[in-house]
């Protein structure tokens, strides 16, 4: 055991009504918000990862110089002193429709400390076994999507993007059954557990299954409990605070859609029941970084018919599952002209913003957004021009089979300004900006003359635009380093690592770990090909070109 852990405190449970059932038995249930689960144990738990900065925040780093201890508190073996398991009650709309009660079927609660801010932090895990809400499911998780998810929302916070953390990665010792592509085909993976961590793991779908079931009480005990833990801030006359929360929640998830769409993240299954209320990246599945730039992309073979939930689809995705959660907070605002105004105004501020967003990813301006900066543009040129050159940019993006995160990479290293303008006695270098550009794209059969055609046109109106509010190479190219990543965890990437730890190998996590701490800076050579293209033999892989909810 060790010396002197840090006790763990449940604020969740000690504040509202639990179920204390805790048999691992699929059930309906009301008029609680968690149910107490079981830890289910495992066999032989082999700690394979781990993240020091975030163990050393939780006061837990002592927990990993024994890494066997390590192994069975973060597969749940092992309790240490105030945890108390419990999973979550909650709802949701899963590819727009209504699902009923889903909970956490595979996540199980442990507990909160505090990291060196004083902010209480949950560690949750995720595959440790069943609960009351497994429905048909073992509550398990397997190596393939247990190790994708602890790399991506490492990848996601040094990104600057609001997410879940994970604290640890274990094998359980054991294998589970999945059919991964849900085709008749399953098999045996490598059982796994990942440690979350976030400050808090309650979704809009925990509001809309208490609107749902008519537990407006409830939802106002919940309600109240997220405010006084998570919205201290707001003013607390019981007239305004409700409002003042929803306005907060739409104003932290338009500013998450707008972080994913920047770096060209794609969720892959945004239902109700996998949006935070804190305004995070939550439930890492079937995601994917968009490639080849189409707006229709989905990394999601469950979605590649309707496309819902694809790169372009998410800001409307998000939109809409505001409007879900207004709707079952209508009781406790019970102001329709109020809630209709916020899903109004998500609509007209995500345009603005995400044009400035566009800008800010050619080096007009800097990201986060900034309403003065944009005001300091409108006076050099009107807003229709701005848009025009945004759109001049999507379309060029679309004319051929561009790599989106290599463009703007390579982009800022590009002197616009010199080459196209340079004055009418010097012609535009466009044949020096194409070959600059050429490591972005993926296709060699496109018809060069109508796109170089257009590549023209938009460098020219980019270093118009540029010469009139005095942009100069050195400020475009901070501005654009600073808002476009260089590294992302390209699915191959991520496959890659998979298959080589289903051997064994765990060297290649640490890697794409440490790579992944620094995505907008330059890195030693010997991680060049992780910034290029993915290779040709990840086109058709599994895991790669496709994935599945299934994990």
């Amino acid at each position: 055991m060790l010396k002197n852990p840090p006790p763990f405190v449940s604020r969740y449970l000690d504040a509202l009504p639990v179920d204390n059932e805790d048999a691992p038995v699929s059930r309906q249930v009301s008029g609680v918000c968690a149910s107490r689960a079981q830890m289910r144990g495992f066999s032989d738990p082999q700690l394979i990862a781990w993240n020091p900065d975030l163990a050393g925040s939780l006061s837990l780093q002592d927990l990993f110089t024994n890494p066997g201890v390590a192994a069975n508190v973060l597969c749940g073996n092992q309790l240490l002193p105030g945890m108390r398991p419990y999973a979550m009650r909650y709802g949701g709309h899963q590819f727009g429709h209504w699902a009923g009660q889903l909970g956490d079927g595979r996540a199980i609660n442990l507990g909160e400390l505090p990291d060196q801010r004083g902010r209480m932090q949950g560690l949750q895990l995720k595959g440790a076994g069943p609960t009351a809400y497994s429905r048909q499911g073992d509550g398990l998780a397997v190596l393939r999507s247990s190790l994708r998810e602890y790399l991506c929302s490492a990848a996601m916070i040094a990104l600057q993007i609001p997410s879940t953390r994970a604290l640890s990665l274990v094998l359980t010792g054991e294998q589970v059954v999945r059919d991964m592509f849900y085709d008749g085909n399953p098999k045996l993976e490598s059982g796994a557990v990942v440690c979350r961590v976030s400050e808090s793991f309650i979704r809009f779908g925990h509001f809309e299954l208490l609107a749902a079931r008519h537990e407006f009480p409830l939802q106002r005990q919940l309600a109240d409990f997220v405010i006084a833990n998570h919205y201290a801030h707001i003013d607390q006359d019981p007239a305004r605070r409700y409002q003042a929360w929803f306005h907060e929640i739409c104003a932290c998830s338009l500013q998450l859609v707008l972080d994913w769409q920047r770096v060209g993240f794609v969720h892959g299954v945004l239902n109700t029941d996998n949006m935070s209320i804190l305004g995070e990246t939550i439930d890492y599945g079937p995601y994917g970084w968009l490639e080849d730039y189409d707006p229709l992309w989905t990394p999601n073979t469950t979605d590649a018919a309707g496309r819902r939930y694809s790169f372009g689809n998410q800001p409307a995705i998000v939109h809409w599952n505001l409007a879900m959660l207004a709707n079952a907070l209508y009781q406790l605002i019970a102001d329709r002209d109020f809630l209709e105004a916020e899903i109004a105004q998500f609509e007209s501020d995500f345009q603005v913003r995400m044009t400035g967003l566009q800008l800010a990813k050619t080096g007009f301006c800097n990201w986060p957004w900034n309403a003065g900066e944009w005001q300091q543009l409108l006076q050099h040129a009107p807003v229709e021009e701005w848009v025009a050159f945004v759109l001049q940019t999507e379309e060029l993006l679309k004319s051929r089979s561009t790599d989106y995160t290599i463009f703007y990479d390579l982009l800022a290293d590009f002197n616009i300004g010199a080459a196209f303008g340079a004055g009418l006695d010097s012609a535009p270098d466009l044949a020096a900006l194409h070959r600059h550009l050429a490591d972005a794209f993926y296709d060699s059969d496109v018809d060069t003359a109508t796109y170089n055609s257009r590549l023209q046109k938009w460098a020219e109106t980019y270093a118009r635009l540029s010469r009139r509010i005095g942009l100069e190479q050195p400020l475009r190219k901070r501005r654009m380093r600073q808002c476009n990543p260089r590294y992302v965890l390209r699915n191959y990437m991520a496959q890659e690592a998979i298959d080589l730890a289903e051997t064994g190998d765990y060297s290649r996590i640490a890697e794409l770990f440490q790579l992944l701490q620094k995505p907008y800076a330059d890195q030693p050579a010997m991680h060049n090909r992780y910034c290029k293209k993915r290779p040709a033999w990840a086109n058709s892989k599994p895991g790669c070109a496709m994935l599945s909810c299934s994990s």
